[in-house]
């Protein structure tokens, strides 16, 4: 018979409960024919906290001897507790990496950027070294300069006073 160290679900709905249970691997998740249950895991708790998991360690060690397997998730809480060793990582493949073409892409487009960044820094630095030409009419600033180039106001002439005005 194969033994399996894995969590049986109580609780209610969204409320989850488990109990980690030895019981024959080949049965339902839930079946009622469990060998022993050596701990309890409540996912609901803060990872923190103590209540989240109680397992007995001896129990543990016991029935790992006599050949049952935990499932992954009960390994990685058995990990976590300090019972068993992590497992590595796995290498990925090349699976993992982008194809060539996608690399020839990712050139291409950065090539461009690089162009158009080289561009846009030669037409600031040609703007700014016309706006620091000297201009070859410069402008006078001074008081006479203001005076010359403000229109002279017409004279008007002023007429003498009449003789009508004159009697009143």
């Amino acid at each position: 018979m194969a033994v399996a160290i894995r969590l049986s679900r109580h609780g209610a709905k969204k409320r989850p409960y488990y109990h980690i249970v030895v019981t024959d691997s080949r049965l339902a998740r839930d079946s009622g024919s469990i060998l022993a249950t050596i701990g309890k895991y409540d996912p609901m708790q803060p990872k923190d906290s103590d209540r989240r998991m109680k397992i007995d360690a001896d129990k543990v060690k016991s029935w790992m001897g006599k050949g049952a397997r935990p499932s992954d998730r009960v390994y990685k809480l058995l990990a976590n507790a300090g019972l068993l060793e992590k497992r590595p990582f796995p290498v990925q493949t090349k699976k993992n990496q982008p194809s060539e073409k996608t690399l020839m892409k990712l050139k291409d487009r950065e090539a461009k950027l690089a162009k158009v960044a080289e561009d846009k820094a030669a037409v600031d630095a040609a703007a700014k070294t016309e706006m620091e030409k000297p201009n070859d009419n410069p402008v006078e600033t001074s008081a006479e300069a203001v005076v010359a180039t403000e229109p002279v106001a017409e004279s008007v002439p002023v007429e003498a006073p009449t003789e009508e005005a004159k009697a009143e």
